[in-house]
């Protein structure tokens, strides 16, 4: 008998484990994560009931595998683009909880007498809520269409980016043992600079090599491919000090910037399902029933901790960005709960040693417990909402309305602002690509060179040429390009007390493109004279090929400009948000009694206080439609309205099941029969129009053998004769009724 080995016969016992328990829990709908968990307690060295799981380190490779594939799938979700628009609100609500979650975890390990450790991994594991846990919540209770659950969407993709920064910032602290603020700060440039690297280099490359080999894509291959480019990047990561989550969640969010993202989103889905399981049970394998049980009352206080504060952080958060205090009350209680990212942030401080072993299944125990009181906190979001606005003096939610009504129309339109905030971008862009070349240039083009092609005072000579060419292009964007001319000129002729700080921002950047051409150079050679000549001729042929340069790098931009927004052209749509107002999109179900209905016969407007803003169908926009305009299955409506109109027009949209009660039937039941007519049928000597078939039996004739000939989807005025043989799909139970004997 072949002998199997033992990973294969654990990765079986985890699979079948996660498989049952998946099941159960589909049952009595809960979340799937809590079942992949308690599978991995049940399989685990910690329980002897069951069979147990014998080599923990393949499977810590599993997880590992199953980490990588679950926040890529988490970077295909987030996009950095989605980053930018989520607005000032998200954003400032994410930050206001992430600081207070730090600080109570903090305080409140302290206060337990845990290590400073144990209280700063607490910290970052409850500063992160569940994305996964919060959207099927949404889908579950139907409250995507409401405004705060837009403000939710917001500050999940914030923190996303804050996780990926606590990973780092704490493998940094981890290492150190200590609060050293320059290893801190170094981290955090690091890791800025290879964000802005990675995301400039991937937009630039990864969508055109996907353009490029389109026509060869498969599903097969785009997964492959998908696959392969996210293992790259990981590798990537890990090659430069950083986790290889961290490269994995990069490469996710380039590829959520492309036209193929919903595809490979879909076609990596089954992987990281697969993983992801792997992951969640080897979580639960690590529990210890017995830490449970002894550290009860520590798990009771982080929970409370938990509600409480991220409630209070997470409202007092959107309140300070202006929002109602109703929108403000309903996402603090929507984001009460931890998830993916705080395993993560578990896991890291075990793998590290850093932690101790109860940090890690108590974490666990309070996001089962906070997965479970999720739906119903949001659920009595409402109603504690009017609690809270009830018994509040009427002066402070008077002052609130005032606050949120007044930060609504707050714009900036300065022109300082809109020059400075274009050469910040500039120079922090181009400086990171020239940083980058340089570090190539020294580590990698002249090595090359020297060993491969010519070596000695030549082949420095020739590396130094080839990346002065390479860079040129970025030197003069970096240093000459004009931006935001409008701006610039009306500071420049309106306002002559401006001129002085504009031609400092001149001279700096022209300093900036002069010390990354000596910095280069110095990689090269330390003698002031070859620095000084090399230094004249860069300057001189920037001058000479400015035109050049200029038409080149603008080729480079628009490339790169078209890579990024060409999803968001392509799934482009009017933008419309009136006052207190908000969008939302809803599909017309079949069974819906809109279809084939006009707007002006709906009226909308008129019933629901609801406007419809643009109709989709299939691949066409129709934005602002006329009142002749109908509505068919399956048409996406993006409708504009308040939380009440849309909630009282979805059910319009969904349709009733009461109204389609009395014709509803299984769909078994709809069959293809043969029925042989004689001169006793009902139907003898009658056309099919005339027999009444569709509208009593709801059949449908598809075709009819006489004397041996066969006439496929005959018509309606065809007359059955006696011995037809009569081919219909419809109800089995009411067909025999009309076509046998009387």
């Amino acid at each position: 008998m072949q002998h199997l080995p033992v990973l294969i016969t654990d990765l079986g016992l985890i699979l079948a484990a996660a498989g049952i328990t998946t099941l159960i829990f589909k049952k009595i709908k809960q979340p799937l994560v809590l079942g992949y968990i308690l599978a991995g307690l049940l399989v685990g060295p910690n329980i002897d009931f069951f069979p147990t799981v014998t080599d923990n380190e393949s499977i810590s490779i599993w997880a590992e595998i199953g980490v990588i594939f679950l926040l890529f799938s988490l970077g295909l979700e987030f996009s950095f683009k989605k980053l930018v628009k989520v607005g000032g609100s998200a954003s400032i609500t994410a930050i206001v909880e992430v600081v207070f979650m730090l600080l109570i975890g903090f305080i409140a390990g302290k206060a337990m007498g845990w290590s400073n450790m144990d209280s700063i991994f607490l910290g970052g594991i409850l500063s992160v809520s569940s994305t996964t846990i919060i959207i099927r919540a949404f889908e579950e209770l139907g409250v995507k269409h409401k405004k705060f659950a837009g403000l939710v969407f917001g500050v999940l993709i914030v923190e996303d980016l804050v996780a990926i920064l606590l990973l780092v910032l704490l493998s940094t602290l981890a290492v150190s043992q200590q609060f050293a603020g320059p290893e801190m700060f170094m981290s955090i440039l690091k890791l800025g600079f290879f964000l802005v690297l990675w995301f400039i280099g991937g937009i630039f490359l990864v969508p055109t090599f996907l353009k490029a080999t389109r026509k060869l894509m498969n599903d097969e291959t785009m997964l492959i491919v998908s696959l392969a480019l996210c293992l790259i990047m990981v590798l990537l990561a890990v090659q430069v000090g950083f986790s290889a989550a961290l490269g994995a969640f990069i490469m996710g969010s380039i590829l959520a910037e492309t036209t193929q993202a919903e595809r490979i989103e879909h076609l990596t889905k089954s992987v990281k399902d697969l993983f992801a399981a792997v992951f969640f049970v080897s979580v639960g394998m690590l529990i210890k029933p017995e830490v449970l049980v002894a550290y009860a009352v520590p798990i009771l206080v982080i929970t409370l901790a938990t509600v409480a504060g991220k409630f209070l952080s997470s409202g007092l958060g959107a309140l300070l960005s202006g929002q109602p205090l109703k929108t403000s009350v309903q996402t603090g209680l929507s984001l009460a709960q931890i998830g993916e990212f705080s395993f993560i942030i578990a896991t890291l401080g075990l793998t590290l040693k850093v932690t101790s072993d109860f940090l890690y299944p108590i974490a666990v125990a309070v996001s089962a417990i906070t997965t479970f009181t999720t739906p119903y906190l949001i659920k009595a979001s409402e109603p504690f909402y009017l609690f809270i606005e009830r018994n509040l003096p009427k002066s402070w939610v008077a002052a609130i309305n005032r606050y949120s009504s007044s930060t609504a129309g707050i714009t900036t339109l300065s022109d300082w602002k809109v020059l400075l905030k274009a050469y910040t971008f500039n120079t922090i862009i181009h400086s990171v690509i020239l940083i980058a070349m340089i570090f190539l240039s020294s580590r990698y083009v002249q090595p090359f060179i020297t060993s491969h092609i010519i070596n000695g005072n030549k082949g420095s000579i020739i590396s130094l040429v080839v990346s002065l060419v390479l860079m040129a292009p970025f030197l003069w964007a970096l240093a000459i390009r004009r931006m935001e001319p409008k701006a610039y000129s009306h500071l420049w002729l309106n306002k002559k007390y401006t001129r002085g700080p504009l031609i400092s921002l001149e001279v700096l950047r022209i300093g900036l493109a002069i010390f990354a051409v000596c910095f280069l150079i110095f990689q090269f050679y330390n003698t002031w004279i070859a620095m000084t000549i090399a230094l004249a001729i860069i300057i001189t042929g920037m001058i000479v090929f400015s035109r050049k340069l200029q038409a080149f790098y603008d080729r480079l931009e628009n490339r790169f400009l078209y890579n990024l927004n060409a999803r968001e052209t392509q799934n482009a749509q009017p933008e419309i948000l009136p006052w207190d107002t908000h969008l939302a999109e809803l599909i017309v179900a079949p069974e819906s009694r809109l279809v084939g209905k006009t707007l002006i016969e709906l009226a909308v407007r008129e019933k629901y206080g609801v406007n419809i803003a643009l109709i989709e169908r299939g691949k066409m926009m129709i934005p602002t439609p006329g009142r002749d305009e109908r509505l068919y299955p399956n048409d996406k409506v993006l409708v504009i309205g308040t939380d009440d109109q849309l909630a009282a027009i979805k059910e319009l949209f969904e349709g009733s099941t009461e109204e389609h009660k009395e014709t509803d039937f299984p769909k078994k039941d709809m069959m293809l029969q043969k029925i042989v007519i004689n001169s006793n049928s009902p139907v003898f000597a009658q056309t099919i129009r005339d027999s009444g078939i569709r509208e009593k039996t709801q059949g449908l004739v598809v075709g009819i053998e006489r004397q041996g000939n066969r006439i496929l989807n005959p018509d309606s005025s065809f007359v059955f004769e006696n011995e037809d043989i009569v081919w219909i799909v419809g109800n089995n139970k009411k067909i025999p009724d009309l076509l046998k004997k009387t």
